[in-house]
């Protein structure tokens, strides 16, 4: 039996199996190809948030990182959510705890907590508004302009929201993504270098979205042809685009649903090691043996999904 064959084996009994228990196979942009092909719905944080909110499946079957599965638990309760793969987690989330969140908060009485959704149910918890890259900056603007605010944990998305509102009183906390932190001003200009005419589009979690943003103030970098977005935003520009060349500053995984959208266009990866170990391990294997043998139910304490619940709603309301 051919490797084509096997999957095509393994495809079809999951399709069976999502019948057998109603379920919906939810999957990042960031999933390895075959993932990304079988799911009901593939989207950014925010799209799958929503899904996971409106869905009337029995079961969930999250195809990305563990706070996602854990969001998507929040939102549903009643429903069972599964993660096929425990290991999968995210640097992002674990770079600040419930606790210092805590101690922050206490050194800012009365300050405003956005926290990006790339954070723990207990982070979730301890927040005022969850937001997602591509809403975050009209959360922000939401908010009193007399109101300090606490943004965590990515500094680069918090950068880019604070040159975005021009918000004087926003204090962000240094935390990165291990991925996007890596992909640097220096791949963005060597790639440049060698597709002069091509738009290029930048995750505002990236190494490299502060200086492009700067390059654009100073017109070294062509505002027309730079866009900063989020990974659902990085698809649709690049079908409305008439462009036919694309520079893609985020992780690697999207180009192949950029490339299946558009077999006309080309797209180069500003990094081509900026891959995510985390999104890779969710395989179909995987994914099968989740529906068969229930793996792995993702649950979150009552009282903490509770205290997190006000903040993910207002993040799926607005943008």
């Amino acid at each position: 039996m051919t490797v084509i064959e096997m999957k095509s084996g393994i495809i079809e009994e999951i399709q069976e199996w999502k019948e057998k228990r109603n379920a919906i196979l939810l999957a990042h942009n960031y999933q390895l190809p075959e993932i990304q092909d079988i799911a009901d719905v593939l989207g950014d944080s925010l799209q799958l948030a929503r899904a996971a909110a409106e869905t009337s499946a029995d079961v969930i079957v999250f195809c990305g990182v563990h706070f996602m599965a854990e969001t998507a638990a929040m939102l549903n309760p009643e429903k069972t959510v599964l993660l096929p793969d425990l290991e999968a987690g995210c640097s992002l989330a674990d770079s600040i705890t419930a606790d210092q969140l805590r101690a922050w908060k206490a050194e800012h009485p009365g300050a405003v907590v956005v926290a990006y959704v790339n954070t723990t149910a207990e982070v979730k918890a301890e927040s005022d508004y969850c937001c997602t890259s591509s809403n975050a900056v009209d959360i922000v603007r939401s908010i009193p302009e007399d109101k300090e605010i606490l943004f965590l944990p990515d500094m680069f998305l918090g950068s880019f929201v604070q040159r975005e509102t021009g918000r004087e009183n926003m204090h962000i906390w240094m935390g990165e993504c291990h991925v996007h932190a890596g992909i640097a001003p220096e791949h963005v200009e060597d790639v440049l270098t060698e597709h002069p005419e091509a738009e290029l589009l930048v995750h505002p979690e990236c190494g490299c979205s502060t200086s492009s943003m700067y390059l654009m103030s100073e017109g070294i970098l062509p505002k027309d042809k730079t866009h900063i977005l989020s990974t659902g935003n990085m698809l649709k520009h690049s079908k409305d685009s008439q462009a036919d060349e694309f520079i893609v500053a985020t992780e690697v995984g999207i180009i192949h649903q950029m490339q299946k959208q558009n077999p006309e266009k080309r797209f180069v990866p500003a990094n081509r090691q900026a891959v995510c170990p985390f999104m890779k391990m969710i395989t179909l294997e995987k994914v099968l043996d989740a529906l068969k043998e229930n793996k792995h139910v993702i649950t979150v304490p009552a009282d903490t999904a509770e205290k997190a619940k006000l903040s993910i709603e207002r993040m799926i309301s607005i943008g």
